[in-house]
């Protein structure tokens, strides 16, 4: 298990609470407990929130729950599912030193509203934090249902562990593949319009998408509401939900993300969404610049790119659409302060890195050299693009499965 150190010193860097961090690195290893487990590896597949932060975008909100589609609906029973978990909860602690306390396992089957079966699963964990009371466990929830149609063939996809315990094999889990994500997050926006889902849809709306991405989301999400009996979502019908979204956008996702972006930022690009949904048209704007070459965000980059401790704000900011406070050290030596939307990063022909980014107020164009931005801070002012956003959330989407080991990163 990581010391507590690791805990505190990742939640200084993301701006976090230390219970967060922690809650995400224990549930790294549920999920390779799960995936190690030969009655759940081949049939639970992994989706929901906490699936895109884990296994698609590193720099992503933070998400509590694990949901999963369950392909045997046998193991919709309470008693399997409590002594699955307990010979988990053994191959976790072995692997790792955490535990979960086995009289803390706790399974509830009840009816869906479809007449199904699904079930609510809790357990409770000590990681390293290490709570003074048993009745101060964290916990982790599970949400787990039969009652699903798999509109796409899920992948096994690597999940990310930022942590020092990560196995040299990696942590894997069976998935649903990232389109069908996007279509389910898409259904879910429709049925309940929470916080998150609007936050989850338009995060993922705002990455650069394939010809044609559009026309498999608009399919796997047409299978999806058929099997629910529910309407294709359009703008009009989210609407009446709108006063009810915008209270519960603070209290909802402020805790699991470093700065929250103001609700309207978000509400007001779904009819954009929408239009690229049903024809794939999106916004076409001008580059920033016309000169130097921007970075293909490849292996080899990322490893160039984790040098400088501001490019995870940078990359948080440009997603968020969130301007960036940026303290300078200039070419004389003297230091400046900037308010800036960021945009994008090239490199000269001297192999210099560029972080180009428009000054806020004096909507000037500013080429920052990345190892002189002394420090990069989130601001809560939201700006719409009007250059192209070409810095994207690291991580890897439409993931082929792994026995191909073909990637396409952004």
């Amino acid at each position: 298990m990581i010391t507590k150190s690791e805990i505190i010193a990742d939640a200084k860097r993301t701006g976090l609470s230390p219970q967060v961090i922690e809650k995400d690195y224990v549930l790294g290893w549920a999920l390779a407990g799960i995936f190690n487990h030969p009655a759940l590896k081949n049939q639970w597949v992994f989706k929901g929130g906490t699936c895109l932060k884990k296994g698609y975008f590193e720099t992503y909100r933070f998400s509590e729950d694990l949901d999963f589609t369950i392909m045997d609906p046998k193991h919709i029973d309470a008693t399997f599912l409590t002594n699955v978990f307990k010979e988990i909860s053994a191959w976790v602690y072995q692997q790792s030193g955490i535990q979960f306390p086995e009289h803390k396992i706790e399974f509830e089957v009840y009816p869906n509203k479809a007449g199904k079966t699904s079930c609510q699963g809790k357990l409770c964990y000590l990681g390293p934090l290490a709570p003074t009371s048993p009745k101060q466990w964290p916990k982790i929830k599970l949400d787990l249902t039969a009652d699903e149609v798999l509109a796409d063939k899920p992948n096994i996809i690597s999940i990310n562990h930022p942590y020092s315990d990560l196995p040299k094999e990696g942590i894997h889990i069976l998935s649903y593949s990232y389109p069908e994500v996007f279509a389910e997050k898409t259904r879910a926006l429709s049925e309940r319009t929470r916080p998150r889902d609007l936050y989850d849809v338009i995060n993922l709306f705002r990455l650069p998408h394939p010809t044609k991405e559009h026309s498999l989301v608009s399919k796997l999400l047409a299978q999806k509401c058929a099997f629910k009996n529910a309407k294709i979502p359009v703008f009009h019908d989210l609407e009446k939900h709108y006063q009810a979204c915008k209270a519960g956008w603070q209290d909802q996702l402020s805790h699991q993300i470093l700065v929250l972006a103001p609700f309207d930022s978000y509400w007001n690009e779904l009819p954009q969404f929408f239009d690229w949904l049903e024809s794939g048209k999106k916004e076409t704007l001008a580059h920033i610049s016309k000169i130097n070459t921007p970075i293909a965000f490849d292996e080899a980059t990322e490893k160039m790119l984790a040098q400088y401790s501001t490019m995870d704000t940078i990359r948080f900011a440009a997603a968020s659409r969130l301007c960036l406070q940026i303290r300078y050290q200039k070419e004389d030596g003297t230091i400046q302060n900037y308010l800036a939307e960021p945009y994008s990063l090239r490199v000269t022909q001297e192999k210099v890195l560029l972080f180009y980014a428009l000054k806020r107020y004096e909507r000037q164009i500013r080429a920052f050299r990345m190892d002189r931005i002394l420090t990069a801070t989130v601001s809560t002012e939201p700006f719409r693009p009007v250059y192209e956003v070409e810095i994207f959330p690291k991580g890897t989407v439409s993931i082929k499965p792994l026995a191909q080991n073909h990637y396409r990163r952004f």
